[in-house]
């Protein structure tokens, strides 16, 4: 049987429409798996970094340097007259009171001096009772009663004097300190100004340093201050002194903390110094997120909201174990932790956690 032309015709054009649905199909499929290959491309080449969200909080600001403890005084207690020395009480390096005797030197003649006056001062005050008694009984002149008044009081004077030459014989300590260096031993003969040993003061105790021109201006008389000894004692205390005028040599301030040393800590310890300075915001980052820019400059970089890469140039306020705080930053922030080196300012980046 012959099919019909029409029918042909027909059976052709649903062929035709077939193919092309089939085709545009097969065609669309394609395109769409390039659009998709392509943007996985794009994906794969875009480089990923780590980063934390690191919120801004109040922190204190501080100055730190180097510093070593001092003692308060240092005094060379020297002898105010001529002597042999007869006796050192002291032991060198112990603590001693005030009026505590140092050095003692031979009284000789001095005392045999003192005892004299002490009985020509007798002899006078005995003198001028009589001589008042026998005025008020008319037998004796108003100025002779005047006379004798005044060979008591110079009776006084000597004996007075006398007693400070005897007083003058023991060489004691100024104040509460430690006898650190003694520099007359017994038998040695000691002039008027000749040193018997030195004295220092370590309660309170001075912890100096010196300031850089940078930071002087930071600091302030009385502000908090502490400071790690290299044994590992810290010792907290407050400004007493910073100085106005630089050192010709090191245009560093001179700095003087003082604080109680119940303890007597030595003088002359290294010390790492602490001095606040104020308050004011920051951020805790890692030390490993620190970079240098382009200019040299030292910073961090962090992820915008875009996912693009910027760079803030940050001052290091303190370093701690958790890592370091920061000043330059501002509201929370997307700092990198990892791949910080391998991008740039500018650059889009994948962002993943930080571990």
């Amino acid at each position: 049987m012959r099919v019909k032309s029409q029918y042909l015709f027909v059976i052709a054009v649903l062929v035709v429409l077939v193919l092309a649905f089939t085709v545009g199909t097969v065609m669309s499929r394609m395109a769409k798996a390039g659009k998709a290959e392509a943007k996985t491309t794009d994906a794969e080449a875009m480089p990923t970094v780590q980063a934390v969200l690191t919120p801004e909080a109040p922190h204190e600001y501080a100055v730190v340097i180097r510093g070593r403890t001092e003692a308060a005084r240092s005094v060379i207690v020297r002898s105010e007259t001529a002597g042999v020395v007869a006796a050192t009480p002291a032991t060198e390096g112990s603590f001693v009171r005030r009026g505590a005797v140092l050095c003692r030197l031979n009284i000789d003649a001095r005392q045999a001096t003192l005892d004299q006056a002490r009985a020509n001062l007798r002899s006078r005050q005995l003198q001028q009772k009589a001589s008042a008694d026998l005025a008020a009984k008319g037998y004796r002149s108003q100025t002779q009663v005047l006379q004798d008044q005044a060979n008591l009081d110079s009776a006084a004077a000597t004996v007075r004097q006398a007693e400070l030459g005897v007083e003058q014989m023991s060489i004691r300590a100024p104040f509460d300190g430690v006898f650190d260096k003694r520099d007359a031993e017994i038998g040695s003969y000691l002039s008027p100004g000749q040193p018997c040993g030195t004295m220092i003061e370590l309660n309170p105790l001075l912890i100096v340093g010196d300031l850089p021109e940078t930071d002087a201006s930071k600091v302030k008389i009385g502000a908090p201050a502490s400071a790690q000894l290299t044994s590992g004692e810290t010792l907290n205390g407050k400004v007493r002194y910073a100085a106005r005028e630089a050192d010709a040599q090191t245009r560093t301030y001179r700095i003087e903390i003082t604080t109680a040393n119940p303890q007597m800590t030595r003088s002359g310890l290294s010390a790492s110094v602490r001095i606040n300075s104020g308050s004011g915001p920051a951020h805790l980052v890692p030390l490993s997120a620190l970079v240098l820019d382009a200019a040299g400059r030292q910073g961090v970089r962090y992820v915008l909201a875009d996912n693009k890469v910027a760079f803030a140039p940050v001052k290091v306020l303190e370093e701690t174990p958790k890592g370091i705080w920061v000043s330059g930053l501002q509201g929370p922030v997307r700092v990198i932790t990892v791949g910080q080196s391998y991008v740039a300012e500018g650059q889009k980046v994948r962002v993943a956690a930080a571990r």
